[in-house]
């Protein structure tokens, strides 16, 4: 039976990662950093081609799209912007923590509860599933077996906890930038179970790099970590 294979990718690194701040609807572009780390992940190979690409309307995840896969022609899929977080955008969980009572309370409730003037996580997760599975469906009714999503993490780990198998929570599937996995779906399997195999990750091989990209992927581990409520990093600063 045939199957269809999507690769997820996250975006390159904003300047809000490595400042640890909440972007979710703030339309960021690639850091310097980000750019340089993209070409050498490039030029190091394992990003497989596809017959289709799709990315969130987000500049950073269009520029990433485009660095890595030059002149693909790519199509936008809104739904799969990032999480608004209102009033928090653009301020550090170290900020909030100081500022505002209510992001202690979202903390404690795991972020289940809404960011003052931003979006549930409730209502984030619907839009990204609904968009998910409309694109598969899509890939079946066309035949076409493999496509590329660049998308931000937290729309990457509500996809990967909602379907992937093996199965794992949500913080589980975080990814540093430029990375992400390799799913494949078969029909008749998604058709009873709505179940995806994650196979592999991306990008396939191993880059060596100098101390100072280690420097900004720990960096962009920890500002993930905290943008998406591993409440236990906050104590790294201290």
């Amino acid at each position: 039976m045939q199957s269809y294979v999507i690769h997820l990718i996250r975006h390159g690194v904003t300047e809000g990662n490595l400042l640890g701040q909440y972007i979710g609807s703030t339309d960021l572009p690639l850091a310097p950093e980000g750019i340089e780390r993209l070409r050498k992940l490039r030029a190091a190979g394992g990003y497989p081609a596809a017959q289709a690409y799709f990315t969130s309307p987000m500049q950073r995840c269009r520029e990433t799209l485009e660095l890595l896969y030059p002149g693909a022609e790519a199509r936008v899929v809104e739904d799969f912007r990032e999480c608004d977080f209102g009033e928090w955008e653009g301020k550090t969980a170290r900020q909030l923590a100081d500022e505002d009572p209510r992001f202690l309370e979202w903390m404690e409730s795991s972020a289940q509860s809404t960011p003052p003037g931003g979006e549930s996580s409730a209502v984030f997760m619907h839009r990204v599933c609904a968009a998910f599975e409309k694109l598969v469906e899509e890939l079946m009714r066309t035949r076409t077996t493999s496509a590329v999503i660049v998308a931000h993490g937290g729309v990457l780990m509500t996809i990967l906890s909602a379907y992937g198998l093996p199965r794992a929570g949500f913080y589980d599937w975080i990814t540093e930038n430029g990375c992400g996995y390799s799913i494949r779906i078969t029909p008749g399997l998604w058709m009873r179970s709505m179940v995806a195999e994650v196979y592999a990750k991306l990008p396939a091989g191993e880059l060596s790099e100098p101390d100072d990209g280690k420097i900004v992927l720990n960096l962009a581990r920890e500002a993930a970590d905290r943008a998406y409520g591993k409440k236990e990093n906050e104590e790294k600063e201290e």
